[in-house]
């Protein structure tokens, strides 16, 4: 397998190539590699927008070989929280690097004008990007496929919108046509570093070592991501299919996460976005899955005339400006998701700190001078259009501070018992109970996606189990994912890629791992990636569980501070990271 990182400096516009077996050889690749490079490279003196700040981006030895392995790793040191920063996208700009032979891209330095790196075969370029600078995602990503897209060569864009380019510290960077590095800022990094875009293009080919193994692998796995229960709702509704069944168990966060559920949600469901306004299921590239789901939009501009443009959608941004802001039709929340996905904001971040902003005005805390005679109320979708027209133009204080996230906003205008974060990044769409709470409080993304606490939650409704057995499985669930990411392959697949077939897959490419070795390294990795995080700060004992939490009924009753301490302590002894 290859082992090629490409180093680009944007301040000298220095690129050069590198090769380092050992480093792939030992860590596997995506997670694993990017975090000691960002170790290597970056350190906890360094501002997250300093130009000197590194990001890293890293794909894996399945990447865009087996299927469902679509994922591209990013970690860099968030704006937002201040400490690590690591984001996953799929699209196709993990197969784009695997066609071009390079395994992981270390950009550092800042440019004195907006440039966007072009990676074309073996060649890497850094061009102007003066003439679309200020433009919207979707727009950048149309300008560069003109200008770049080559018979027989298909781009993939990693670009970044004018929140980014503001240095908005919950900005995005969008890939492709609906897919994205959200959470943690990275948009605004690239911004700092007035980086508009990544375009890669190449055609290149990996040489396999045993192709009939490699086949037999393939094979297996293609059946179980088409045929197996695993994935099935992903082939159908995608992830809008949790919608009914969270809000079922009353573990669907509604209005700032007053409650578990929200009365509307068949209205909003992954069946009524089905049934009025989905128009196309679209894969990311070298998955047969076709989870993501495309809908249209169609406004009404001028008398007789109208505009349609398609917006992807997920069960996160339903959630985020759905049931979060008591939003009640999809229509609506399209043309919030289609606003949001104009300026590049994290979709989960904006959609929180709106709903924050909303508890805030309507209980009296912030007033009409801190809105400037804005009423925000909650299912009303003009005053959050007109929020983030605000927003994005900077028209006001409080606007401006909008996009600098919930923390931020709750710490300056003394308004924290409606802020729903840890440690400064705003949650995902899970009320499910103490689980989920511990991944946000814990994990190494405070992700949803870093273990399965929200499953494990929701496994509790129907066989309980002691405490102590509950924080094993999050922990042991914690270190395999981190196998899982260095690989690079889409969670959604996880219940397909067992330790075996892994084995079986990394031999069929000349790799030689166990299943034991498979896990001792996952182990490790965890513990790696602990080490960099506290090096930035990070203290999982000093993020403080909302307030508001304590106060919620989840779907397996209210949260216990002992309780909580407990599992705390228990997760650090398991992980050996205490």
């Amino acid at each position: 397998m290859q082992s090629r990182i490409l180093f680009v400096d944007l301040s000298s516009g220095i690129t050069r190539v590198e090769e380092d077996r050992a480093l792939f050889s030992d860590l596997l690749g995506g997670t694993a590699v990017a975090t000691e490079l960002l170790a290597r490279h970056g350190n906890a003196e360094i501002d997250p927008l300093s130009p000197l700040a590194p990001v890293i981006f890293a794909i894996g030895p399945f990447s865009a070989l087996y299927p469902a392995a679509t994922k591209t790793v990013a970690l860099f040191r968030s704006p937002l929280t201040g400490e690590l920063g690591e984001s996953h996208a799929g699209g196709r700009f993990a197969a784009a690097l695997r066609e071009t032979g390079i395994d992981a891209l270390v950009i550092t330095g800042a440019s004195d004008r907006p440039v966007f790196l072009h990676i074309d075969g073996q060649e890497a370029e850094i061009c102007s990007a003066g003439t679309f600078w200020g433009q919207s995602a979707p727009a950048t990503d149309r300008i560069l496929r003109e200008a770049l897209e080559k018979k027989g060569r298909k781009l993939s864009a990693v670009r970044i919108g004018p929140a980014g380019e503001r240095l908005s510290p919950m900005a995005c960077a969008t890939v492709d046509s609906s897919r994205h590095f959200g959470r943690l800022g990275l948009g605004a990094v690239m911004g700092s570093k007035k980086l508009k875009a990544i375009a890669v293009s190449g055609k290149g080919s990996v040489a396999i070592t045993d192709p009939k193994a490699y086949g037999s692998v393939y094979q297996t796995l293609f059946d179980r991501v088409v045929r197996s229960d695993e994935m099935k709702k992903y082939h159908q509704l995608g992830t809008p299919a949790n919608v009914l069944p969270l809000n079922a168990i009353r573990g669907l966060p509604t209005r700032n996460f007053t409650q578990g559920f929200f009365e509307n949600a068949s209205r909003i469901s992954g069946e009524a976005f089905l049934e009025e306004v989905n128009v196309q299921h679209i894969a990311c590239a070298h998955c047969p899955c076709g989870c993501i789901q495309v809908a249209e939009l169609r406004e009404k501009f001028a008398p007789a005339h109208y505009s349609t443009v398609r917006v992807s959608y997920d069960y996160e941004p339903i959630f985020a400006v759905g049931t979060q802001l008591s939003i009640s039709t999809p229509q609506e929340i399209l043309r919030l998701i289609a606003f949001i996905e104009k300026q590049g904001w994290d979709c989960m971040s904006m959609g929180n700190t709106l709903a924050w902003a909303t508890e805030a005005f309507l209980s009296g805390a912030i007033g009409e001078v801190e809105t400037e005679g804005l009423s925000l109320s909650f299912g009303d979708t003009r005053s959050y259009l007109e929020a983030m027209q605000r927003i994005s133009s900077w028209k006001g204080e409080f606007f401006r501070d909008l996009e600098k996230g919930t923390a931020f906003c709750a710490s300056k205008y003394g308004v924290k018992d409606f802020a729903m974060h840890y440690g400064g990044l705003e949650p995902a769409g899970y009320l499910t109970g103490e689980n989920a709470v511990m991944t946000w409080i814990a994990g190494v993304r405070h992700s949803h996606l870093d273990d399965h606490g929200y499953s494990l939650d929701q496994k509790l409704l129907v066989k309980d189990s002691p405490l102590e057995e509950q924080v094993r499985m999050q922990v042991e669930e914690a270190q395999w994912r981190m196998v899982l990411n260095s690989l690079v392959i889409c969670l959604f697949a996880r219940g397909v890629y067992d330790a075996q077939i892994i084995a079986d897959g990394l031999g069929a490419l000349g790799l030689e791992w166990t299943q034991e070795r498979l896990k001792k390294f996952g182990a490790e990795t965890l513990k790696a990636k602990y080490r960099l995080k506290k090096s930035y700060g990070f203290d999982p004992k000093k993020i403080t569980i909302p307030e508001k939490m304590f106060n919620v009924r989840t779907s397996t009753g209210f949260l216990d501070r002992e309780r909580m301490s407990r599992r705390l302590d228990l997760f650090l002894e398991y992980a050996g990271i205490g």
